[in-house]
């Protein structure tokens, strides 16, 4: 299995401003209840502007090929949890299996719950992207998002969607749950992108 270990801070300080250390026991927040889940039903999708549309089963999804990834998780909130190990498929591999038309630009995550999010494409195909299945050596927990949580490092954690049931390509930017409410539409931890007002 590869390892992937990036400095996500690029050089800069590892936490961002207005951040604090949490440790072990990292804080579960999230917009609605912890959705239930049903190995036989559940499925992901790949949509929108693709060449390629897809859908996996669970037990598809396990037989794709693992990654891990060690990297710091920033949240809006204001604290940060370094050092995590994730592991789970490289969402550039699954992009590279749906082959993205050229006017795709963007890319909408939905998940359980009705949550939304939203992404440039270009993000997706970063090497510490990916769609986990573990943290840290073990399954993820309920509340953390099992079975599958999106981990986009560089953003802060309310773009590292939980409970991911698929992912739309888009010609044009379709914010999402929390950026309808008021969150900023990138959320970069070190330009402190946290409200749609931040710079």
């Amino acid at each position: 299995m590869k390892r992937i270990e990036i400095d996500t801070a690029r050089g800069r300080e590892r936490v961002p401003p207005g951040q604090y250390l949490v440790g072990e026991r990292w804080p579960v927040l999230t917009a609605g209840p912890t959705p239930g889940f049903d190995p036989e039903s559940w499925d992901f999708r790949v949509e929108g502007l693709i060449e390629n549309p897809l859908r996996f089963t669970w037990e598809e999804w396990g037989r794709l090929p693992k990654v891990e990834v060690r990297a710091d998780m920033h949240c809006v909130t204001s604290w940060s949890r370094l050092d995590n190990l994730w592991m789970g498929v490289q969402a550039k591999y699954i992009l590279e299996l749906a082959k993205p038309e050229p006017e795709a630009e963007f890319v909408s995550v939905f998940c359980d719950g009705g949550y939304t999010t939203n992404v440039p494409l270009e993000e997706l195909y970063e090497e510490d992207v990916l769609f986990a299945t573990h943290h840290d050596g073990e399954p993820l927990s309920p509340g953390h998002g099992y079975p599958l949580r999106l981990v986009v490092p560089r953003l802060y954690g309310w773009k590292s969607a939980k409970w991911v049931r698929g992912i739309e390509l888009l010609a044009e930017d379709r914010p999402g749950f929390w950026e309808e409410n008021g969150y900023h539409n990138y959320g970069d931890p070190w330009r402190e992108q946290r409200y749609s007002f931040s710079f």
